[in-house]
């Protein structure tokens, strides 16, 4: 968990919400999502609310809700609470029950097939394809003997014919005329409830205060505006709307598929500080770049800096990033990595700074660890070379000038110069083609070694 607790001045502490439902594992869209809440709420000391919008029975899974606690965890995304929608259904009730009360919530008979029926005479007709309301006509006895017949009513929620505006914290000043929205269906004919009363019901009980989410959800706030003064709220939160993350193709990415899950990338060994900065600085002025620490990025967070254009996602990139941000890491930022690796003791530091700059993967450390520590099949040298290099080893201890006497003496012991005379010796000494400098890791093999490789 980060820690940013410095307020702006005149800014109340906000609190925010990431609200995934758990009918998949997240991905980096998602991720983007989680983190510019979190990197908000810390940024003003504010609070950040995990919510698992879980109503959806049939789909919802346990297993997907920890995966992704899994994942933000993974991540560095510590909530100050977590609920789920499936403990609060007597809210949304209670909810339902005041609206249908207010006249704002009324029940609708059509079938699925008649509303379609209706949308394709008002395309043709030229009209916009809007709810036409008929259901509010029905009198009494006609809704009760449509229930007779067997309908079970949808519950559409009545808007208001006004412009909504709001002061977007990324778009900037932003309207939708309602008018030109149908009744949006908050209530199935099962009763179970669609998205927008639970959230709005949560957010108004949990106190958000800022609602950031993708550009998707543009629509969708008028309607929110209005069924959060509907339910009493004295004002509506602030809402951010900031563009979607799409794939190298161009399209958008979906959490159902797996595409670029944040569990697959772990389990592809790429850098979490690179998912991370990926995930928040693609689209933005901000150019994408390797980052040290979770705060460090956190301190680059400025909603102002996205932009309204699509956030087009390179996974090249991503692979790229995470090795460059992989080749800056501290030893001190990698020190429990190495002990689970059974990377310890005195050789641990000079090991990991020596190393490092040739990983793809931090996996590959225990590849590089088994060259200094264990057994290795290496190349033989010819017999005069095998001498030479023998009979010019220094003495311990060594640092990382050994290297360069050492072959400086051998040059003049065999007259082998350039890749004749440094080659034989990596793959000698190595079993390896090419990696880290000779220079830092020849005191890490140590002399015993040395000779061993050498066939001394």
């Amino acid at each position: 968990m980060i820690h940013l607790a410095h307020h702006t001045p005149g800014f109340a502490a906000p609190v925010v919400r990431f609200a995934p439902s758990p009918t998949g594992r997240i991905h980096i869209g998602n991720a983007r999502t989680a983190l510019l809440n979190y990197f908000f709420a810390r940024k003003h000391g504010g609070q950040f609310i995990l919510r698992f919008d879980d109503t959806d029975a049939e789909r919802s899974t346990e297993e997907y809700a920890l995966g992704i606690e899994v994942d933000l965890e993974w991540l560095g995304v510590s909530p100050d609470r977590k609920f789920r929608q499936s403990e609060r259904f007597a809210l949304y009730d209670a909810a339902a029950k005041n609206l249908k009360a207010a006249g704002r919530l009324y029940p609708c008979y059509e079938t699925p097939d008649e509303l379609e029926r209706k949308r394709r005479l008002q395309i043709a007709r030229g009209a916009p394809p809007v709810y036409d309301r008929a259901a509010l006509s029905l009198s009494a006895e006609e809704r009760a003997a449509l229930e007779t017949s067997g309908r079970k009513p949808h519950w559409r929620f009545r808007l208001e014919p006004e412009v909504v505006r709001w002061d977007d914290l990324i778009r900037g000043d932003s309207h939708i005329d309602c008018a030109s929205l149908s009744d949006p269906v908050l209530v199935r004919e099962d009763g179970s409830y669609l998205y927008t009363l639970p959230s709005v019901v949560d957010d108004l009980d949990s106190g958000v205060t800022h609602i950031i989410r993708g550009e998707d959800h543009v629509t969708n706030t008028a309607v929110q505006v209005q069924l959060f003064r509907a339910l009493g709220a004295a004002a509506a939160p602030h809402f951010g709307h900031h563009n979607l993350l799409i794939g190298a193709d161009g399209q958008g990415l979906s959490k159902r598929t797996g595409a670029l899950s944040i569990a697959g990338l772990r389990e592809a060994g790429v850098e979490t500080l690179a998912v991370a900065a990926m995930a928040t600085l693609t689209g933005s002025s901000i150019a994408v770049h390797p980052v040290h620490s979770l705060p460090e990025l956190a301190g680059l967070f400025d909603l102002a800096a996205i932009s309204r254009n699509s956030a087009r996602f390179d996974d090249e990139e991503l692979q790229a990033l995470s090795q460059r941000v992989l080749h800056g890491l501290a030893y001190d930022s990698v020190r429990d990595r190495l002990e689970a690796q059974d990377i310890v003791g005195f050789k641990a530091e000079p090991f990991w700074l020596a190393v490092r700059g040739n990983l793809t993967r931090f996996a590959d450390v225990a590849d590089w660890w088994s060259v200094v520590e264990g057994e290795v099949g290496t190349e033989p040298l010819t017999d005069d070379f095998r001498a030479g290099a023998t009979a010019a080893l220094p003495p311990e201890p060594w640092d990382e000038t050994s290297w360069g006497a050492w072959t400086q003496a051998v040059r003049q012991t065999t007259g082998l110069k350039g890749k004749a005379l440094f080659h034989p010796l990596r793959l000698a000494l190595t079993g390896r083609e090419s990696g880290p400098e000779l220079a830092k890791l020849l005191p890490l093999i140590g002399r015993a070694k040395v000779l061993a490789r050498l066939g001394s």
